[in-house]
């Protein structure tokens, strides 16, 4: 079985590219922090490639910024290549299967146009109140 969680912060903004074949891939870097604090009392963080496709990438795109907090589930994957150097590399990412977006945004300005609400939410001062004895609870 291979199954991964995560969560954690974008390290840098994802990047967003497209195959040969049209199809659409996200990449990005998430910090995982440790669960442990380390000797100087210091938590420590993983920094974790994470693959994305199709959809998904393209709002992974249009969302997740760096500092976006996000939740992966997918799968590890390991892959090796020969550098231009005639060294063999070696590349371990997360494929994720679904990306949930944690949090919330920090400025409805940063947010996509498509995204930001159209009508303001009421100001607290113009809430009426309730009478306890109407709930039906």
């Amino acid at each position: 079985m291979n199954k991964v969680i995560l969560i954690g912060n974008l390290s840098k903004d994802p990047e967003l590219s497209t195959t040969n074949g049209g199809v659409s891939v996200c990449r990005f870097t998430i910090a995982v922090q440790r669960r442990f604090q380390n000797a100087d009392g210091e938590r420590e963080a993983d920094f974790i490639n994470v693959v994305v496709w199709r959809a998904q990438a393209e709002n992974c795109h249009k969302y997740l910024r760096k500092g976006s907090k996000c939740a992966v589930d997918g799968r590890i994957q390991t892959s090796s290549y020969e550098a231009q150097d005639g060294t063999r590399r070696y590349v371990t990412e997360v494929v994720a299967d679904n990306i949930e977006f944690v949090g919330s945004r920090r400025d409805d300005a940063e947010a996509p146009v498509a995204a930001r609400s159209e009508k303001p939410s009421k100001p607290v001062a113009e809430l009426e109140p309730i009478d306890d004895d109407s709930l039906p609870f």
